[in-house]
């Protein structure tokens, strides 16, 4: 085990008041890093320069910066247009409208969001997966069948004349198709 101890004198030093111990003797080679270097884990007093701290114990300090994890960046969303109309389908992202020739749909809130998703990128498959992640905003979940009965009732809510615009595409996922008839 690899600590930071006090030293049991008394020294007016912040450097002096720490002692570094290992669990293996110097020199000792540590199997997968070849030179015996072993890494530690010290908590020094906020005035403390670590580096200097290192320098006057003989230890040369190899400080590269960290830097932190860049997540996989999502498709991003087009430009967001207040109101989207492909001919039948008009969205109103501002209001939260959603209306069909006309007649307004009451659709949940993932519903519009769903709904929303596939209208802005017409002619597009969407995997299930993508759908979870994108719009629901979590990895995934289960089978895929959130997605599944969410489109079936974007479908019922749309109505006969207009149902096939959200197409299947087997084994893959879903399609917004504008010009559907």
């Amino acid at each position: 085990m690899t600590t930071a101890l006090p030293t049991p004198s008394a020294h007016r030093s912040p450097a002096s008041r720490l002692h570094l111990v290992g669990d293996r003797p110097p020199g000792t080679s540590v199997r997968g890093t070849g030179d015996g270097r072993v890494g530690y884990l010290v908590f020094l007093p906020a005035d403390v320069d670590p580096a200097a701290l290192m320098r006057s114990h003989g230890i040369r300090p190899e400080g590269r910066p960290l830097e932190p994890a860049r997540p996989s960046a999502p498709v991003p969303e087009p430009a967001p247009e207040a109101v989207h109309f492909d001919g039948a389908l008009r969205i109103d992202r501002a209001r939260r409208l959603v209306e069909v020739d006309g007649r307004e749909l009451d659709l949940t809130y993932m519903e519009f969001a769903l709904l929303t998703h596939l209208a802005t990128h017409p002619n597009t498959v969407h995997t299930r997966d993508a759908l979870i992640s994108g719009i629901w905003g979590y990895g995934r979940i289960g089978d895929g069948r959130t997605v599944d009965v969410h489109i079936a009732r974007l479908r019922r809510k749309l109505g006969p004349a207009h149902r096939g615009r959200i197409s299947t595409v087997r084994r893959v996922g879903y399609r917004y198709v504008p010009d559907h008839r």
